[in-house]
């Protein structure tokens, strides 16, 4: 199960850029000790999230499922707002912030990484 983006998916996101602010939508499933594993990775982002100017949209714990299918429950769910979609890719190229990206994917053992678009009106 895919939990980083890659290169090419890195490509074909800047390519379908519709312009202005992007909010990514994170699905996050933990691996044993993983929320405190993720919980390091998120102090960590946040000097990145300054840096290129994202904000934390929301955060929250997965809790009753109303909906879904076996397997489809989260166990949290973080919306994060960029300026643009050039500035997520720029972070996640940073030298540094890569140093801090195992920790995120140690942290996971599924995640669901889609950028969103405003819904117009």
């Amino acid at each position: 199960m895919a939990i980083d983006p890659r290169g090419a998916d890195l490509k074909r996101f800047l390519a379908e850029d519709p312009g202005g602010p992007v909010v990514m939508l994170n699905l996050l499933r933990f691996g044993d000790g993983g929320r405190a594993r993720y919980d390091e990775y998120f102090r960590a982002f946040t000097p990145f999230a300054t840096r290129y100017g994202a904000e934390l949209v929301y955060a929250g714990d997965g809790s009753s499922v109303l909906v879904a299918e076996a397997g489809q429950s989260w166990d949290a769910v973080l919306l994060v707002r960029y300026p643009n979609r050039a500035a997520f890719s720029k972070m996640v190229a940073d030298p540094d912030y890569q140093k801090v990206t195992h920790l995120r994917t140690g942290a996971l053992t599924e995640a669901v990484l889609q950028a969103t678009v405003p819904w117009p009106g």
